[in-house]
């Protein structure tokens, strides 16, 4: 499988992969959404800003998922991982409020985080809204990614 993450631009994210402030790629999830249980090491990630092209490339050292969060397990993620998931400290209390009601959080560790040559992509049949996209690889020489 090969999966493409759509990201908030304004949260400069995609900026702090490519510096390596960000090491890993969360979700949080109030259901269980794509990418849970589909992604697996050694997968790769294409990732972009939402609203342009795609420009980076990464590949899964390994997952952690979570379930039936409470607000203790999300304090408990967010005081472990927040830093290798590019969030400053003075900026917890922030994420937390976003996060304290999410019932699932699936944390992708990256390696291998490359900038490559921007392509775009053709997001039909996925939904306009989606923010996280998963194709087989044989589908790889499509029109997709």
């Amino acid at each position: 499988m090969e999966h493409l993450a759509i990201m908030r631009k304004s949260w400069k994210l995609t900026e702090k992969i490519l510096t390596g402030q960000k090491t890993i790629e969360s979700r949080w999830y109030k259901t269980r959404y794509t990418p849970w249980d589909r992604i697996k090491s050694g997968e790769n990630i294409y990732f972009k800003n939402s609203g342009e092209p795609v420009q980076i490339k990464a590949e899964v050292k390994k997952i952690i998922q979570f379930s039936d969060l409470t607000r203790e397990k999300v304090k408990m993620i967010l005081s472990k991982y927040a830093e290798q998931d590019g969030i400053n400290r003075e900026d917890v209390p922030k994420f937390f409020e976003m996060f304290k009601e999410k019932k699932y959080c699936i944390l992708i560790f990256l390696k291998m985080i490359q900038k490559i040559k921007p392509f775009e992509i053709n997001k039909t049949g996925f939904g306009s809204m989606s923010s996280w996209i998963t194709i087989n690889s044989a589908h790889r020489q499509s029109q997709y990614f």
